[in-house]
């Protein structure tokens, strides 16, 4: 039986990362992507928990072994997917989020065909740029170029199967809920996690 791999994209402060965190607490049977980092750990994470932190030879040899689905160096940090991780999740038949930018959905999409996309947009842009102001720790020059990002972004909001325009954020989350409950009920899920149901199709 294999898992779903859903992948969730917005431009920053489109509100994904808290409605993936409201997803991960209404339904238990979804995990969040675990991503490779080379930068040291924050105060309250863990190893293994939100990032598997490893240095930089490490990395780099694990990328050149073709560990990775994607990876992007952010703030003179390594990030990265594994691709070994994944397969061995969706696999074992649990579904698994990640949270990545078009770019790395499109590579992803390579390797997992059978993803189910989801795009968060704010409402409006004047909206998004209240929310990034109201957020209180970007410079006017970091939220023109978020902007200026968002708007790139959006472009790119065909490529996915579910576009969830984030107006209210409960509302939202509902929306994002029934994405992964309708990926379920799909005809292939159905008959991977009730064979016995679908006999009949096999009988002449």
């Amino acid at each position: 039986m294999a898992g779903t791999l859903f992948i969730v994209t917005a431009p920053s402060g489109a509100g994904k990362t808290t409605l993936v965190r409201g997803l991960l607490q209404r339904d238990a049977r979804v995990q969040l992507s675990i991503s490779y980092a080379t930068r040291a750990p924050r105060a309250g994470e863990e190893d293994g928990r939100e990032y598997h932190f490893v240095d930089v030879p490490t990395f780099r040899a694990l990328r050149e072994r073709g560990e990775f689905l994607e990876w992007a160096e952010v703030h003179g940090n390594y990030y990265a997917t594994s691709r070994v991780w994944l397969k061995e999740q969706i696999a074992a038949g649990r579904d698994t989020l990640l949270e990545i930018d078009w770019q790395g959905a499109q590579q992803v999409r390579k390797s997992f065909p059978e993803a189910v996309g989801v795009f968060i947009m704010p409402p409006s842009m004047q909206e998004l740029e209240s929310r990034l102001r109201g957020r209180g720790t970007d410079s006017d020059d970091v939220i023109s170029r978020r902007l200026l990002a968002a708007g790139g972004e959006m472009r790119h909001v065909a490529e996915f199967d579910y576009v969830i325009i984030n107006n209210e954020i409960n509302t939202a989350l509902d929306d994002l809920v029934a994405v992964v409950r309708a990926a379920r009920l799909r005809f292939l899920n159905q008959r991977q996690r009730h064979p016995e149901n679908f006999d009949f199709l096999e009988q002449d």
